[in-house]
């Protein structure tokens, strides 16, 4: 949803307190791309994955399980961190299907089955119907 011409006349004088309150800040803010961040996230998760999968074929040559399991543990934790920071930088791009509004979720198909007769006996009950 694009801003109104208001809010973008309140964002530039925001803009513009910044600058004149502290240029170098709001110079590195502006040069600053979340994605960049991210993005490194990925690459050291790579790293940390790589470094695990030697611990793992470490401990598999050496025979101690132990280090193998740590290897395992290191592959397992680098591959959630980088899958975050993947999902982060896919869905901060402004062409993401997402857009920002969530939309409303549709309700299942009722489908005849034990499940709702069971609630709808439990609906009489409560109903006195019986």
């Amino acid at each position: 949803m694009p801003l109104s011409e208001h809010e973008q006349r309140m964002l530039e004088q925001i803009e513009r307190a910044l600058y004149a309150e502290d240029p170098k800040f709001a110079n590195t803010v502006r040069q600053t791309n979340p994605k960049v961040h991210y993005k490194r996230w990925i690459i050291k998760a790579s790293i940390g994955f790589v470094l695990g999968v030697c611990l793992l074929m470490g401990g598999v040559i050496a025979k101690a399980p132990a280090i193998g399991a740590i290897g395992f543990i290191v592959m397992l934790a680098c591959t959630l961190w980088g899958l975050s920071g993947w999902r982060r930088v896919v869905g901060s791009s402004p062409d993401a299907g997402g857009g920002g509004t969530p939309q409303p979720r549709q309700r299942r198909q009722q489908r005849p089955g034990m499940m709702n007769r069971f609630e709808e006996r439990w609906r009489r009950r409560q109903e006195g119907d019986q």
